[in-house]
């Protein structure tokens, strides 16, 4: 399974709605994160609570895999057709194109928050 920074994001800082991810993500082996989510999630709980996310993914046992061109390309198609600015309803920002990218490389599925990802053609998991 691939997780969105968003996921990442609301474990890492204990947000209200954060509990029905955490069941989640504690009965899932093989969780996989883009290397740009991981940096995206790193500067916003690196600043509010340090060594959570080093916690997250060690304890949980997240995988961070490399960003590369067919990533990069696959984000970039991502872009133009699901971005904000496309006219499109998912309206996916830049971040949200990693996320994407790696699950489509993988085939895996991703779990996210949020809406925008329900407007794509990605495999999803919406708790």
């Amino acid at each position: 399974m691939i997780l969105d920074s968003s996921v990442v994001v609301a474990v890492c800082l204990g947000e209200p709605d954060s509990t029905g991810l955490h069941d989640v993500l504690e009965t899932t082996d093989g969780m996989k994160i883009s290397s740009a989510s991981y940096l995206e999630s790193a500067i916003v709980v690196d600043a509010r609570r340090p060594g959570a996310l080093d916690r997250f993914t060690t304890n949980l046992e997240v995988a961070v895999v490399p960003f590369d061109h067919e990533q990069a390309e696959i984000a970039r198609i991502a872009y133009r057709v699901f971005g904000r600015g496309s006219g499109h309803p998912a309206r996916l920002n830049f971040g949200d194109c990693f996320s994407y990218a790696l699950a489509k490389v993988t085939g895996e599925t991703l779990l996210f928050r949020g809406s925008n990802f329900s407007h794509t053609d990605v495999t999803r998991m919406h708790p």
